[in-house]
């Protein structure tokens, strides 16, 4: 186990994926930290054989909500009313658009795949943040999503998992964490038009 992540800086950590922006601002996801040493461990046997879940500080699941629809969206423009003040009958021509963009991407088999773009958005505020704030952290795809939901009991909260993220601080006998970066040159990646 890698040292824990201080309260205040695990804080700014969610304080960082609560900030995600999404699409229209509907928040398509749910983050669950999981901390119970026994999930955990399950989870781990959910991994591929990685041992993240259980040798990390914090370990985050990222999944997203499998059907985006009317109510989340009655619920985002329900929060922005009680926010910002004002009524959602100001707000009808911007619920119109995000209710034909949800319909539209969802009709076309495209909505679970926008959402999990959302989800990636997150992901990747999370790893920066963590960078800045000096905490490592692992992006985790090599897992049963179908496995971690079971474990989590997601499906009768209308989620579904699509990655996770452990974070904490490395150890100080990883010798990979000395090796050179190992990247494509600049010129190949990055173009200026």
């Amino acid at each position: 186990m890698t040292k824990k992540i201080p309260a205040q800086t695990w804080a700014a950590l969610e304080q960082a994926l609560l900030l995600t922006p999404s699409a229209f601002g509907l928040e398509p996801w749910q983050f669950i930290v999981v901390q119970d040493p026994a999930l955990r461990a399950q989870l781990c046997a959910a991994s591929w054989g990685q041992t993240q879940p259980i040798e990390c500080s914090h370990f985050v699941v990222f999944a997203l909500r499998k059907n985006l629809g009317t109510d989340q969206v009655e619920r985002h423009f329900d929060r922005l009313v009680e926010v910002r003040g004002g009524n959602k009958s100001q707000l009808q021509g911007l619920h119109d658009v995000v209710m034909t963009s949800v319909e539209q991407a969802r009709s076309a088999g495209f909505l679970d795949v926008w959402q999990g773009r959302q989800l990636y958005i997150a992901l990747g505020q999370f790893l920066t943040a963590a960078a800045l704030l000096g905490v490592d952290a692992c992006p985790m795809e090599g897992l049963e999503p179908a496995r971690y939901d079971e474990i989590l009991n997601l499906a009768p909260q209308g989620l579904t998992t699509l990655c996770a993220c452990a974070a904490g601080y490395r150890s100080t006998e990883d010798k990979t964490a000395a090796l050179a970066k190992v990247r494509f040159p600049a010129s190949e990646v990055i173009v200026h038009l």
